[in-house]
């Protein structure tokens, strides 16, 4: 109302001055932080840096569920995919530091951006704090239902006679980087086609595009249930409860395992009572009966449960394994 001139005669002379007062600082108590006993008092954002689908936009959806559930605030996910979730970890560095607008973090965004981009105009430590692991896990290594490949010694044996023949799809750092690590590992040369959201991997992986692609066990649970899918191998470090059948990596390339993790960051300068805040709700959703039992047995997502400094230790250790990784998967910086 910049610009309007309000005239009050009948107003006394201190109330005027009340109101004045009022008006003046209302933009001053703005500006500063929101406080923990306060937080939240309007709906909080949730950035997911991929598309919907994925293992990300599924726990974040539990998790905000839970939230929104203890805290009579509605927790909206909103989905910003693009540039391996660059785009989505930008929006978040560029909102307010008020506790607001939550990020899924993820492998991809905390470990393996800094070391697969020159340049991602973020730095994951510097910027952003992580205030609770939702879980880590890993990925199948996946072919169609109907693909020749019945084993993992079925696809390397053909690649290796027909090389350059075989592509492989990804849409993150957590499905591009184990395919090129395996064909560094077996010796074998073939193709990445990079993909913006996983639905359109899957539909090319069906369509005979590709020939397969590693993708997180959360986000191929529902494929591979169905049959359309068939997980050749696993990359945790021993075979999964939920799927004995299927072979570990390192069964057949010794010390071939790759994991990653799922998280919920702020930006670095949010309060710290909201932090703690975040980091107690977090546990409590990840280890409450309903999430828990499909975290373990549905997603294959080990939840744990860490302080806001043992966070910030697996966040560190998590980048610093995956510049090994894309550095023996020779992963050129873009």
């Amino acid at each position: 109302m910049c610009g309007i001139s309000i005239k009050l005669p009948d107003m006394p002379p201190f109330r005027m001055s009340l109101s004045r007062r009022a008006v003046l600082a209302s933009p001053l108590l703005a500006a500063f932080p929101a406080k923990a006993d306060t937080w939240p008092s309007k709906p909080v954002q949730i950035i997911v840096p991929f598309a919907p689908g994925g293992s990300g936009d599924i726990t974040a959806r539990l998790v905000g569920k839970y939230m929104e559930e203890k805290l009579g605030q509605p927790f909206v996910v909103e989905n910003k995919a693009g540039a391996n979730g660059i785009v989505g970890v930008l929006s978040v560095k560029g909102a307010a530091a008020d506790g607001y607008t939550l990020m899924l973090a993820t492998t991809s965004t905390q470990a393996a951006n800094v070391h697969m981009y020159k340049s991602p105009g973020y730095d994951p430590e510097k910027d952003f704090t992580v205030v609770g692991i939702i879980g880590d896990s890993g990925a199948f290594l996946v072919v169609p239902g109907d693909s020749p490949y019945k084993t993992l010694a079925d696809l390397i044996g053909y690649a290796k006679k027909n090389p350059g023949k075989l592509n492989y799809g990804y849409f993150n750092a957590s499905s591009q980087v184990p395919s090129a690590l395996l064909g560094e590992k077996a010796g074998v040369e073939w193709q990445g086609v990079a993909y913006k959201a996983i639905g359109n991997a899957w539909t090319d992986l069906y369509a005979g595009q590709i020939q397969f692609m590693c993708v997180d066990l959360t986000a191929a649970r529902g494929q591979v249930v169905a049959n359309k899918a068939k997980p050749l191998a696993i990359s945790l470090p021993e075979r999964s409860p939920l799927y004995p059948d299927v072979p570990t990596l390192a069964e057949s390339y010794p010390g071939f395992v790759s994991t990653g993790f799922l998280a919920i960051a702020v930006r670095k300068n949010v309060p710290d009572e909201i932090k703690q805040k975040l980091n107690t709700l977090v546990q409590e959703a990840v280890f409450s009966k309903g999430i828990n039992k499909r975290l373990l047995e549905e997603f294959a997502l080990t939840p744990h449960k860490l302080d806001l400094a043992q966070c910030a230790a697996q966040d560190r250790t998590e980048r610093a394994k995956w510049a090994d990784y894309v550095k023996i998967a020779k992963i050129e910086p873009q």
